[in-house]
């Protein structure tokens, strides 16, 4: 019986010591400590990387470089620290390299308690690799650090997936005095496919097949572009599958494509086969444009956070005001209403879901659009509002908010 008390405690001694260090790690304030918003300039960033490595036209092979700011990579893991670990992340330039800091709330400790993270990444001329880790106070051996990480990524099911990523890299440099990072890279199909199976795994395409039917069921008695409200068709559609979140967000994805005036088909190629909803003009508060705007945020707040939201929404009002149809704070109304109908949807709102079974009206969904001036082009934009940056601009988004406040379904 000893023995065996013996073999017990060697198998529990490194769960002890592990638990010892986590907690012997932990602090009292956070390394990281900023809000969750997206730049508008990292939006435009973004946009522009992903037209210049569209992989539609990237060959098996081809090896590219690019130039990525490193402010784009800070909003980035900053986004996904707050999306996946209700936590914080940045990116920082340093003399030695970019470094990687999260700090990841505990609430289950007495008192602000934060577990702080960093890891450095040095230049390589090959696979990044971590080349110095903290936790808390403590320095962890590099090796140790690569390892963690590896069985951290292996625990989700991503080993393909990122063995695939990092053999793709070939070179990676930093430079602080321009604030960018340089990634030279070796295209490879799979990651392609690895990445839309990782988006959407085959529980989710099960429920865009099933939305997709939907929708197009709702529409088919419709004659094309024939003006059909929204209120008529999204409590039907986010009922039609189930109330669960996910049946929900597959909804809004679903209705955002059509919205768009896309095709589902190119970013799945399996929903080629599927029926393809009539073109129907769906509005909201009588404009379809205020459809777009709702339907296209909600999807992006069920998906992606309210920050990104956010930020997306406001960046195509500022692109319209420079060269579209002018800068619009109805459009903006729009955005909001339909980022605070997604939150709601991903959230599976107990509220949400009783006002679908008692019918939303246009009314319920967004807040009236009058007043609010709309086609400002950039110049009388700027002239009035300061770029978004001044007392006037902030009473009109506050009154947005206010409409907003207003309905039962935000409050």
């Amino acid at each position: 019986m000893r023995f065996l008390g013996w073999i017990f405690v060697l198998l529990l001694l490194p769960l002890v010591v592990a638990a010892l260090f986590l907690l012997a790690a932990v602090e009292q304030s956070p390394l990281v400590d900023r809000s969750p918003t997206i730049s508008q300039t990292s939006i435009a960033q973004a946009r522009r990387l992903l037209a210049s490595n569209d992989p539609r036209r990237l060959r098996r092979g081809d090896e590219r470089s690019d130039v990525i700011p490193a402010a784009l990579i800070d909003d980035a893991i900053n986004h996904l620290a707050s999306r996946s670990l209700g936590g914080r992340g940045a990116f920082v330039l340093t003399a030695e390299g970019g470094e990687i800091r999260l700090t990841v709330p505990l609430p289950v400790l007495p008192g602000p308690r934060y577990l702080n993270l960093s890891a450095l990444l040095a230049p390589t001329e090959d696979q990044p690799r971590i080349a110095r880790a903290v936790i808390g106070s403590f320095a962890v051996p590099s090796w140790l650090a690569e390892h963690f990480v590896a069985a951290a990524i292996g625990g989700t099911g991503l080993a393909d997936e990122w063995h695939i990523a990092r053999q793709a890299v070939r070179r990676l440099s930093f430079e602080p005095e321009r604030g960018t990072v340089v990634v030279r890279y070796v295209w490879e199909p799979d990651l392609l496919d690895q990445a839309r199976a990782l988006a959407f795994p085959p529980a989710d395409i099960a429920r865009f097949q099933a939305a997709q039917r939907a929708l197009a069921g709702l529409l088919a008695p419709y004659s094309a572009r024939t003006p059909v409200s929204l209120s008529q068709v999204l409590p039907l559609l986010l009922t039609c599958c189930g109330e669960g979140a996910a049946e929900g967000r597959a909804a809004l994805l679903v209705l955002a494509t059509h919205l768009a005036g896309r095709n589902l088909a190119e970013v799945l190629p399996q929903a080629r086969r599927w029926p393809r909803p009539r073109p129907v003009r769906l509005t909201l508060l009588d404009r379809h444009d205020t459809a777009q705007h709702f339907g296209v945020s909600a999807a992006l707040a069920a998906w992606s956070g309210e920050p990104a939201a956010n930020a997306l929404g406001l960046f195509k009002e500022l692109q319209d005001a420079r060269a579209g149809s002018g800068f619009s704070f109805a459009d903006l109304a729009a955005d909001r209403a339909g980022t605070r109908f997604g939150e709601l949807v991903a959230a599976g709102s107990p509220r949400l879901q009783q006002a679908l079974r008692a019918r939303l009206s246009e009314a319920d969904l967004a807040p009236s659009l009058d007043g609010l001036p709309e086609n400002l082009p950039e110049a009388e934009f700027a002239r009035r509002y300061a770029d978004g940056d001044n007392a006037a601009y902030r009473q009109l988004t506050g009154e947005i908010e206010d409409r907003l406040a207003a309905l039962p379904l935000y409050r």
